[in-house]
């Protein structure tokens, strides 16, 4: 009987020019997004593709998931910008949730990249108001009744508390966790 740090894996040693291109051709993408979506340069794609050796290493586990799950692909893809502003939800590198926010019209559509309630920006919640948005953004800086709050502001060089600001100046990093904000617009 095997333990655990025994158990044997499916996972092919190799992969060949054809498996690359035939699970590019599946996930309908160029050698450019194919190597930007797998994380390596548009030459090595076409090294692969052209290679008439076997190729090993990460992409070979890669590969096989994605000739088995091709809408993986469609889990990760970002979703098109159609909001003044954008901001991507992160705990450490883990991007968790995408806000796209529509401040004139108050409306805001969020995509989560996680299935860990207390990682989402938002939690359960999945059709955030405009209220919770601007909770979550409190949520994300000092509060507003702060001891010295005026001297805060003057070190970020605020003139007024307003939280979308302090989160653009600080990344809404607060000490006690690891999320953090990067804001587009």
């Amino acid at each position: 009987m095997r333990t655990k740090a025994e158990q044997m894996y499916i996972t092919p040693a190799f992969v060949t020019s054809e498996d690359i291109k035939q699970v590019r051709k599946k996930l309908k993408m160029t050698q450019k997004a194919f190597a930007e979506f797998v994380g390596v340069s548009k030459p090595t794609v076409a090294r692969w593709e052209e290679s008439s050796e076997k190729i090993t290493g990460a992409i070979t586990l890669l590969v096989t998931v994605l000739m088995l799950h091709p809408e993986l692909k469609d889990d990760l893809v970002l979703p098109k910008r159609n909001t003044p502003i954008r901001m991507k939800y992160y705990h450490k590198n883990m991007l968790c949730t995408v806000i796209d926010v529509d401040e004139i019209n108050q409306r805001i559509y969020i995509k989560n990249y996680t299935d860990n309630l207390l990682f989402r920006a938002f939690g359960r919640n999945t059709k955030p108001t405009f209220a919770d948005y601007e909770e979550f953004l409190e949520s994300r800086c000092f509060p507003r009744e702060r001891d010295k709050m005026k001297l805060m502001l003057k070190e970020f060089d605020l003139p007024f508390y307003d939280p979308f600001m302090i989160v653009e100046k600080t990344q809404g990093r607060m000490s006690e966790d690891d999320f953090r904000i990067e804001i587009e617009r």
